[in-house]
């Protein structure tokens, strides 16, 4: 059993329910990745408390919606590095999604140690465990997907051209990232034990496998 690495979420470590929930789903032997992305989503909206003088353990919906408008509207992350129509502001709509998930699991422990009653974190009421049978109220942030962009024939051959320059390695990375369909983080964590080239296989580890 791994500790979370509380160095990453300073103001989740120092306050006792947040703590105690990160480390049950340590203990719940959750992926690194999983425990990371919770950490750092209850650590974001810990931020925003702190921020807005909001006290987690009582936080009413109106304080939820007001967290909402906070994502939507802060500063991208990824700036002006992306030419996109939404790039300027907000940040991404899954990432959206994982950060009221975080807190609305945060506070089902809240109503499971009997410190509040109610889950002001969409859905309406409180559903235990994680809310997959029963009714299902609007979400608080309306889930879309982007298509995702796939290169004409021209586009492709551009990319292909600018490969010629790349030293082996980029050129290898890219020959099996777009073979295999690898995410980056899957690509860039392939050891050599992962590779069977007798029978043309990679081996993906749970552990560089984003699960939500």
């Amino acid at each position: 059993m791994e500790e979370p690495r509380w160095e990453f979420f300073p103001l989740l470590a120092q306050q006792e329910q947040p703590r105690k929930w990160l480390q049950i789903q340590a203990d719940l032997s959750l992926a690194e990745n999983t425990i990371q992305a919770y950490g750092k989503s209850l650590e974001d909206y810990l931020l925003f408390c702190k921020i807005y003088k909001v006290i987690p353990e009582t936080a009413k919906k109106a304080d939820i919606a007001t967290y909402v408008r906070y994502l939507s509207n802060r500063p991208n992350p990824r700036g002006k590095n992306i030419i996109s129509l939404d790039s300027g502001k907000g940040l991404a709509n899954a990432t959206m999604q994982l950060r009221i998930t975080a807190i609305r699991l945060f506070y089902d422990h809240l109503i499971e140690e009997s410190i509040r009653q109610d889950n002001p974190v969409g859905r309406g009421k409180y559903t235990p465990g994680k809310g997959f049978a029963g009714h299902r109220d609007r979400a608080l942030i309306p889930l879309y997907r982007k298509l995702p962009w796939i290169p004409n024939g021209e586009q492709w051959q551009a990319i292909l051209e600018a490969t010629k320059s790349e030293p082996l390695r980029n050129r290898v990375m890219l020959a099996m990232a777009y073979d295999a369909a690898l995410r980056r983080e899957e690509l860039c964590s392939i050891e050599i034990n992962d590779i069977d080239p007798a029978f043309r296989l990679i081996t993906i580890r749970a552990e560089t496998t984003y699960l939500k």
